[in-house]
């Protein structure tokens, strides 16, 4: 045999092989899908009563797992809840307590000083501190000077006669401060009305 009928009969050889492989592969495909059908047939095959108590087991165990799920969920809105309550003005003591500071300053100050004057201005510097202070917490004044009387707003606590049809169901005098926080009336204002 020359070197041409050697390398002739190899590529015959390594031919046929891959067609083997392949002969080989389909039918086990073949035979896979068979194992498949009968599978698929034994399952029908299954009695409805018997599936339908598989799927009922299966729907009460997601319940039991979707219930105590809630529980948890349940329970850890409660505690949040309880800590909000119990520590939901931290902030704003938080932001109380310079001012704090600063009359207990004051007060130790003004045992020092005889002036008047600079007690009365160390009370306004305060004073405006901590009207800055609640703004920045959302507490704002309810405006009365020269207002309409509103029963969201004010309350009445004087009926003034004798102010003229232009100041009738206006705010004559504002008797105490209202205030809001965050557009919700924590304090009426309590004012005098025109009659």
């Amino acid at each position: 045999m020359t070197e041409k009928d050697i390398n002739i009969e190899n590529e015959e050889n390594l031919n046929e092989a891959p067609v083997e492989d392949t002969e080989k592969e389909t039918a086990e495909a073949t035979e896979n899908q068979e194992a498949a059908a009968d599978e698929a047939a034994k399952e029908e095959e299954v009695d409805p009563l018997t599936k339908a108590q598989q799927e009922i087991e299966e729907l009460k165990t997601q319940l039991l797992y979707k219930a105590a799920e809630f529980e948890n969920y349940r329970k850890r809105t409660l505690k949040e809840r309880a800590e909000l309550i119990l520590n939901g003005g931290e902030k704003v003591i938080s932001a109380i307590l310079p001012v704090l500071d600063d009359m207990e300053r004051a007060i130790a100050n003004g045992a020092k000083t005889d002036d008047p004057q600079v007690l009365r201005e160390g009370v306004e510097l305060i004073y405006n501190k901590f009207v800055k202070t609640l703004e920045g917490q959302g507490v704002s004044k309810i405006e009365t000077k020269d207002a309409d009387f509103d029963t969201d707003l004010h309350e009445a606590v004087a009926m003034v006669p004798g102010m003229g049809d232009d100041k009738k169901g206006k705010v004559i005098d504002c008797l105490q401060e209202g205030y809001k926080l965050n557009d919700k009336v924590i304090r009426h204002a309590k004012v005098a009305v025109g009659q």
